[in-house]
């Protein structure tokens, strides 16, 4: 089962250097047809979504996360970060993959 990231272009260029795959949105659209190509392949077990691609479209994330089994729908902070009671991306991506960043 593989990995996939979809948000933030910085999130998904660090991902990269991980050996994550992923896909870089800026719209709802874009974020709905990268959720719509996951779902699609047979062989992703999770799906990140970066915080900030994760408000284009709320509802259907929201909707997925609880959802959602195979694959996993996991909210991961944006690059600008998060606030003080929020885990940090690190923590986040430790806990989903086992990768330090």
């Amino acid at each position: 089962m593989k990995v996939l990231v979809i948000g933030h272009p910085d999130a998904v260029l660090g991902f990269s250097l991980a050996g994550v795959h992923g896909q870089a949105v800026a719209t709802a659209a874009e974020a709905n047809q990268a959720l719509d190509a996951a779902f699609a392949a047979h062989d992703t077990g999770i799906i990140l979504v970066t915080q900030d691609v994760a408000r284009l479209v709320q509802a259907r994330v929201e909707d997925l996360k609880l959802h959602s089994t195979i694959p996993l729908v996991v909210e991961i902070p944006s690059p600008e970060g998060v606030s003080p009671d929020e885990p940090t991306l690190s923590q986040v991506v430790l806990r989903a993959i086992g990768i330090k960043l």
